[in-house]
């Protein structure tokens, strides 16, 4: 797998990750609402133990919703599991594709990009911070290009 493809990938997890960490909270969420509204009523049409014909109360703790519930949030949690060790794999992957950039700039700016997340006004002003007696300052589209260029030069964008 080239540079290109493992950046892809791994940001593409970093998503699919945090849309899981999403999904597992709702499913928390909806299970502890379950637990705290504990009893359900319900009022339907129907004989009473009488004999009489009309409105009958029924109340209980909806245990079918609170297993499939609690079964979605077991599946969910696995799914987040397997994904994040997808991402580690992924992280260990682009960093060492990272490492075996020559020049030490370019690392730096990869690793902001990718590895730390941020944008590139930021990747720019932590670069700046790093080597404050450069002469000519990064801005966020010399950081870009930089980036752009180096994939292309080595036919990876």
């Amino acid at each position: 797998m080239e540079l290109k493809d493992a950046l892809i990938q791994y940001s593409e997890l970093k998503e699919e990750i945090r849309d899981c960490k999403k999904r597992v909270e709702d499913s928390e969420r909806m299970l502890r609402r379950i637990e705290e509204e504990g009893v359900v009523s319900d009022t339907v049409m129907g004989t009473r133990k009488d004999g009489t014909i009309g409105p009958i109360r029924i109340t209980g703790y909806p245990v079918p919703a609170y297993e499939s519930a609690k079964s979605m949030l077991r599946k969910r949690v696995e799914k987040l599991h397997i994904k994040e060790d997808e991402l580690f794999a992924a992280l260990n992957q682009v960093e060492t594709y990272i490492d075996a950039i020559p020049r030490s700039d370019l690392r730096q700016i990869f690793q902001l990009y990718y590895i730390d997340d941020y944008t590139w006004s930021k990747v720019a002003m932590i670069m700046n911070s790093r080597f404050p007696k450069r002469k000519i300052k990064y801005t966020e589209d010399s950081c870009r290009m930089r980036h752009n260029r180096y994939l292309e030069k080595n036919e990876l964008f």
